[in-house]
């Protein structure tokens, strides 16, 4: 049921972006046609441009900001401003937290002062800071000014964080009590509110100091007797954070045991905040997105349709490296011309080899990346690991070296070019699984992101390695 309802939601998004695009086709099609004078009156009538524009802002306004910023991620520059021009502004700045920081920049970028303010009103202290690095600072400030000494007091606290620790990421919306008080006072305390702030799974029970005792689940507190006070049903074992932990360490802890929202403590266990679920699955989601483009040597996320020389800026350094590396390997090819010269069947087959040790080796870097960012993974592990990665490399090279050593004893009718290539495969393979385990690893003590340029690194040793070790054996034993 799960899995229909989500397809659903996925074709229901689809259908919306795919409607939104072809209204705004049309509405670049009525305004060329009103620039033509021989364009008929009907073709060239004002109102229909007007009227295709309402019925888009309506079709914005019935979504989701979230679906908002999913359709506005999938329009080029000049189609996603006449969008975000028709979005409804109280909305404006829910969108802004749920775009990607390539987009969101492209939309900062043509509001005015005025519009930027006003898209924060409605915004928490801790959704403030989440859009604050991205703004003008003097719009930073004045939004500051608007807000009452409490609320300015969270968001200095949430912006002296670095983005990628716990205290970037608290939420102060929460429901806290008193442990001397009866169940019953508790819920005559929850009446009180028009709504609970979301993602309010569980109640947080303090002392007169503010000092964290205790969680009470709502569902407890719905099932437990009412004349029973807090601290004989609460639960004194919590799972909670402090504010300069690693968010990564979190979101982790929150997948582990499957939290909805935990507190936030200081040194001495003074409660601070908490951290929800959804900030916790968008940090999961932009770690994943940032280890897809770390392997592919990309240097930040990239808007689909930003303009070329930023794309070219995002891309060029590995671009580089990967154009030295390509040159060392095409060197090591030069130095067996004769050897290849001289039996032509090298040239065909040594592709197969260094293609196999490529494939190979990024299987082997991505398991060792991924369980490095799990944190299965210690560096001083890295040596059994290696064994391990050895072991399934000489298995598959024997396997499939030996596959392609009889194909190619078949082809040219010599059994020592498919001995040479069984070896080759293997040897590459095992090299493969080498520098498969030892990139991310040198990367993690080094302090750099594991995935860093990884595949491009991998791909560069299978390459060269591949083409020496197949040559070189070549050379050695058919010439």
């Amino acid at each position: 049921m799960t899995v229909a309802f989500k397809q659903q939601s996925a074709d229901r998004l689809q259908e919306s972006l795919g409607l939104v695009q072809r209204l705004i086709e049309r509405q670049r099609q009525l305004e060329h046609l009103a620039t033509r004078p021989e364009a008929s009156d009907a073709a060239a009538d004002p109102l229909a441009a007007q009227h295709n524009l309402q019925e888009l802002g309506q079709k914005l306004g019935q979504l989701h900001p979230a679906d908002i910023a999913h359709v506005l991620e999938a329009l080029p520059l000049e189609d996603r401003l006449l969008a975000w021009d028709l979005t409804d502004p109280t909305r404006d700045g829910a969108v802004l937290l749920e775009v990607s920081d390539a987009v969101r920049e492209s939309l900062i970028e043509v509001m005015g002062h005025d519009e930027l303010l006003a898209s924060l009103d409605e915004l928490d202290a801790d959704e403030l800071a989440e859009l604050a690095p991205d703004l003008p600072r003097q719009v930073v400030y004045e939004a500051m000014g608007r807000l009452d000494e409490e609320e300015r007091g969270q968001l200095q606290s949430v912006l002296s964080y670095d983005d990628d620790r716990v205290g970037a990421l608290m939420d102060f919306e929460l429901v806290k009590i008193r442990a001397d008080v009866s169940c019953e006072v508790v819920l005559r305390y929850l009446r009180r509110f028009d709504e609970l702030p979301s993602q309010t799974d569980k109640i947080f029970v303090t002392d007169e100091a503010g000092l964290l005792k205790g969680v009470l689940s709502v569902r407890k507190l719905l099932v437990s007797d009412p004349e029973a006070e807090v601290v004989d049903v609460m639960a004194t074992e919590v799972v909670s954070f402090h504010p300069d932990e690693p968010a990564l360490d979190a979101a982790q802890a929150f997948e582990r045991y499957d939290l909805v929202s935990a507190p936030v403590v200081d040194e001495r266990g003074a409660l601070l905040g908490r951290l929800t679920v959804d900030a916790m699955v968008d940090v999961i989601r932009e770690e994943s997105d940032s280890e897809v483009l770390n392997l592919a040597g990309l240097k930040e996320e990239e808007d689909l349709f930003a303009p070329v020389i930023d794309s070219v800026k995002n891309r060029w350094s590995w671009l580089a490296i990967n154009l030295c590396t390509a040159f060392f390997a095409s060197r090591v090819i030069g130095a067996f011309e004769h050897s290849i010269a001289q039996l032509v069947a090298l040239a065909t087959l040594m592709p197969i080899v260094a293609g196999i040790g490529g494939n190979s080796g990024n299987q082997t870097i991505t398991m060792i990346v991924r369980a490095l960012a799990m944190g299965q993974m210690q560096l001083g592990q890295a040596g059994r690991l290696w064994r391990k990665e050895l072991g399934v490399s000489i298995i598959n090279g024997m396997v499939w070296g030996g596959v392609i050593g009889s194909i190619a004893w078949l082809l040219y009718g010599s059994m020592s070019l498919g001995l040479v290539m069984l070896a080759a495969m293997t040897l590459n393979l095992m090299l493969a699984a080498t520098m498969g385990v030892m990139i991310p690893t040198l990367m993690q003590k080094l302090g750099k992101d594991p995935a860093l340029g990884s595949s491009v690194l991998i791909t560069a040793c299978t390459d060269s390695g591949g083409f020496f070790i197949f040559l070189g054996l070549a050379t050695l034993f058919l010439l």
